[in-house]
């Protein structure tokens, strides 16, 4: 039988002692080793085919080497959203090259609270990230006073969490600002989700100022409430197309809302973007392959997984930065779904409300 290679033999394959192993493959930040003495560790490591054990490791560096990921919905969405991908694949991928593992929970409204302090206290984690944080949420509360590290993958107004987001709202604003300057003045919006979500409140208050600076009145009753999901743009977009509204454009907040306000409008017997121009948000990698191909802002998942990864980082290691909030860009991508507004367009817009029935019988 083969005998056991120990943390001992790499170091005396390296010349150095037991504790400086431990510090350089247990990527311990606390203490200063040389490039030159790390390196003939990990080659003196790579030679013998030694890897250091997980629970010896965590206990070396008092770390779990895991962090946590909370998504703000229920199961559900996780098997329906086409954004999330991007971000798991940002964490995974950050995450492989320290070595260290995610531990994923979601959480409904009304739960949040529990599952905070469960995760917070049970020490699982040396950090923790939560995506799409709700203006509602009694749970922030206790995640500002854990003692582990947050960030907001999203912004709270007011609270004292470190965060990385878009702005929403500027993107918003642009969104709504290509119709307007393709001629539409009346403009519908599907949020994509309920308003306590900052996402949505956020987008939809760039709907109402890109209205206002052009001097078109907000109205309410071209303004609907998806919840993140295909199915429920389908039926928003239903009910827009039932109301005696007429508008020849409408704004998407979420791509992947979009594409169920797709399906309404064929199935009521219009054509996009001849009757309704659609303008969404994200640019899910389906935008580029629907037909007709999907105007959107361009939103990556994977930066804002791996900006929130290195903030959190950071903290794990207590160096704080000077601003709690990280804004990333964004920008508009325009396609075949939007164009400017035309006697055909108009013309389309006329028949809307005698061709609705079909949405409702299906």
């Amino acid at each position: 039988m083969s005998k056991r290679i120990t943390s001992q033999d790499v170091a005396d394959l390296a010349g150095v002692s037991r504790t400086t192993v431990s510090f350089v493959l247990n990527n311990d930040q606390r203490f200063s080793i040389r490039p030159e003495t790390a390196e003939k560790v990990r080659s003196a490591a790579r030679q013998l085919g030694y890897y250091p054990n997980a629970s010896a490791r965590a206990l070396a560096s008092n770390q779990t080497k895991n962090i946590g990921l909370i998504i703000s919905r229920g199961p559900q969405y996780v098997a329906s959203d086409t954004f999330l991908p991007q971000i798991i694949s940002g964490l995974l991928d950050a995450l492989k090259q320290n070595s260290q593992g995610l531990l994923l929970e979601w959480v409904e409204p009304g739960q949040q609270l529990q599952t905070y302090l469960e995760l917070t206290r049970a020490h699982h984690i040396d950090g923790l990230i939560l995506m799409t944080p709700r203006l509602d949420d009694p749970g922030l509360k206790a995640l500002e006073e854990a003692d582990i590290p947050v960030v907001l993958m999203g912004t709270i107004p007011g609270s004292s969490l470190h965060s990385v987001d878009v702005d929403n709202l500027a993107a918003a604003e642009t969104a709504v600002s290509h119709l307007i300057g393709l001629g539409h003045r009346r403009i519908a919006c599907i949020t994509n989700a309920a308003t306590p979500y900052t996402s949505a409140n956020q987008r939809l208050d760039g709907y109402k100022l890109a209205l206002q600076k052009a001097g078109i009145a907000f109205d309410p009753q071209l303004v609907r409430e998806a919840d993140f999901d295909t199915q429920s743009g389908y039926k928003q977009m239903c009910s827009l197309l039932e109301s005696d509204q007429d508008f020849s454009a409408v704004f998407v907040a979420s791509d992947n809302v979009a594409v169920g306000a797709y399906s309404a409008i064929r199935e009521a017997g219009l054509s996009i973007p001849e009757d309704i121009s659609v303008v969404g948000f994200d640019d899910i990698p389906l935008a580029s392959f629907i037909c007709p191909t999907l105007t959107s802002v361009a939103v990556s998942g994977q930066e804002i997984a791996v900006e929130s990864y290195n903030l959190l980082n950071r903290l794990m290691r207590g160096d704080l930065p000077e601003s709690r909030s990280v804004i990333l860009p964004t920008r508009l991508i325009p396609r075949q779904s939007s164009r400017e507004i035309g006697r055909r367009a108009k013309k389309g817009s006329e028949k809307k409300s005698a061709q609705f029935v079909s949405c409702v019988n299906n």
